[in-house]
């Protein structure tokens, strides 16, 4: 019964991929409702995806899915999905492919090669494909003091960011929490980080602000946003605690969060990034759309 669910799921979030009209089963959900979703939006958030997010669908098919809802992109897709990207006329919102893994980074210099050949190619690779955004992680701590951590990040950053700045390239350390998602990460929150920009001093360094993580790490997000926006140059979503549908079924109340990033003035985009728990995961898709779009 499990793998005959499983396959209903998946050919019915296949019917909007397609394009069919039809009425999604249990939603009544179609194409042109998808459509007037796009139809709809204020235009004051940039929105985007994250591709991981719906392992069901093809970038191709979640590409399409994309623009019947009018967002602009998709998350975390590196070069090998930026012809199928562009073919949709959709944007890469944050590069990824550069990085070694999420706990090896930029804290730890004996990395510090590696990745300084891996950001030199990407954000020459990133410039010429017209997107901006590339993201990176700071590493795990393994034993390491935040001070050591943060005078190793400096160092290594300070090789790649002259090409960046050169060629217009943004490179974005996420902030993860430690506490439930991903234990020793350094990088796990805003002060942190925020010590990180100052000391780099480069316009083309921001903090991807994980407002899932955050909360776990150290909630305050519409004040943390409202006094430290300059810093952060992409946001992601999802619902705590369990990384799901940002509904009420939840402790975030996203419209006014949302709303506190357009008062700070930000242009950058939001990505959903939650895993959705919906029967119809593309229904709580739209719906995460319309929550933000303040």
């Amino acid at each position: 019964m499990k793998n005959e669910n499983k396959i209903q799921r998946r050919d019915l979030i296949k019917t909007l991929a397609v394009g069919a009209t039809t009425a999604f089963i249990g939603s009544g959900f179609t194409k042109l409702e998808a459509q007037e979703v796009s139809n709809q939006l204020k235009g004051n958030i940039n929105h985007s995806v994250c591709q991981w997010c719906y392992p069901d669908l093809s970038l191709d098919e979640l590409c399409e899915v994309a623009k019947e809802f009018g967002l602009m992109g998709i998350d975390l897709i590196g070069p090998s999905g930026w012809d199928t990207l562009k073919k949709h006329d959709l944007v890469s919102t944050m590069c990824n492919g550069a990085e070694i893994s999420l706990t090896e980074g930029f804290n730890d210099p004996q990395y510090h090669s590696e990745l300084i050949e891996n950001y030199t190619k990407h954000i020459k690779l990133v410039a010429e494909a017209g997107f901006t955004n590339l993201i990176c992680f700071s590493g795990n701590k393994r034993g390491m003091d935040d001070e050591t951590g943060l005078q190793n990040c400096v160092k290594g950053l300070q090789q790649i960011l002259p090409l960046a700045e050169k060629l217009g390239v943004v490179i974005q350390m996420e902030l993860f929490n430690s506490k439930v998602d991903h234990p020793d990460y350094m990088c796990d929150n805003s002060a942190w980080g925020i010590e990180l920009c100052k000391r780099v001093d480069s316009p083309n360094f921001k903090l991807l602000y994980d407002i899932y993580h955050m909360q776990i790490s150290e909630g305050d997000i519409i004040r943390t946003i409202t006094d430290h926006h300059q810093y952060f140059g992409h946001y992601h979503t999802a619902g705590v605690p369990g990384r799901n549908e940002i509904d009420d079924t939840q402790e975030l109340f996203y419209p006014a969060i949302m709303s506190a990033i357009v008062e700070s003035g930000y242009k950058g985009v939001v990505a959903q990034e939650f895993i959705p728990k919906n029967e119809n995961p593309l229904e709580s898709l739209k719906n995460s759309i319309l929550i933000c779009d303040v």
